[in-house]
């Protein structure tokens, strides 16, 4: 019997050893390692940027900042598939600050539409239904996204919220030129010309000279038969489209924006 309870406790022993939890490692602070490999003058292009975010990340591999470092040269250079993981691993570290970034990569670089409506859908539900990233409201994304989905109803409801939610909060004069252009573009899809004109006119208000909207706008009178007046905006933008007035978001740098104007949009000059 005394070796039966021996066998028991020995047994009983093993078992509560086996579940015990590893202890958790600890690695160096964020403020530790950024200041070791992070504190340099490379620039994000060059492979230097890449190898010492390697360092930093087998340093502290938990810091959700040195994947989404990463991450955004990659997207900026078009290797979007390569930038993937990185991007999915910063959101897995750190979602309340990372899920809307993600959305946006996708939305403006990728062009992964109907991920970058899931991402702000949830960053909706994780962050509030009127948040912000990259200067632009999350229903600014979802319109764009929907845009260029052909789902033209939705597209016009979330730049609506958008636009309405900020006369709303600052004022009309807060409203951004691109919810009105993208509003218009979303009617001009619509076949709803004269809301679309209104729409360029506002926006056009806000940026003169605005290749883009007045290009859309002149389809949208010569779609309404007033070709004359058409014509004479068609030139203007053409003028104004030359002299570099497009969409000036700081990444058009790297990414065409939908529906912006190209060269071929225009007859060249003789």
């Amino acid at each position: 019997m005394k070796i039966l309870f021996l066998a028991l406790l020995i047994l009983i022993g093993c078992s509560i050893k086996q579940e015990e939890k590893p202890e958790k490692k600890s690695y160096p602070s964020e403020e530790e390692v950024t200041k070791k490999y992070l504190n340099h003058h490379f620039h994000y292009f060059s492979p230097e940027w890449q190898l010492y975010l390697d360092s930093a990340i087998l340093m502290n591999p938990t810091v959700a900042y040195f994947y989404q470092q990463k991450a955004m040269p990659l997207y900026k250079q078009r290797k979007y598939e390569a930038g993937l993981p990185y991007l999915n691993k910063a959101v897995e570290l750190d979602s309340v600050r990372y899920i809307d970034y993600r959305g946006f990569m996708k939305c403006i670089f990728s062009k992964d539409y109907s991920g970058a409506i899931q991402d702000f859908t949830k960053a909706k539900k994780i962050k509030g239904e009127h948040g912000y990233v990259m200067d632009h409201s999350y229903d600014f994304h979802l319109g764009l996204s929907y845009l260029q989905l052909n789902d033209y109803p939705k597209a016009v409801t979330h730049l609506t919220n958008s636009i309405d939610y900020t006369k709303k909060q600052s004022g009309e004069s807060w409203v951004h030129y691109l919810d009105l252009f993208y509003l218009g573009i979303a009617n001009y899809e619509l076949k709803k010309y004269s809301e679309a004109i209104t729409q360029f006119d506002k926006s056009l208000n806000i940026y003169k000279n605005f290749a883009d909207a007045e290009y859309y706008k002149a389809l949208s009178l010569a779609r309404l038969d007033k070709k004359e007046e058409a014509m004479k905006i068609f030139k203007q933008a053409g003028i104004d489209f030359r002299e570099g007035h497009t969409i000036n978001e700081d990444n058009a740098y790297y990414e065409k924006y939908p529906y912006q104007l190209s060269d071929w949009f225009f007859p060249k000059e003789k």
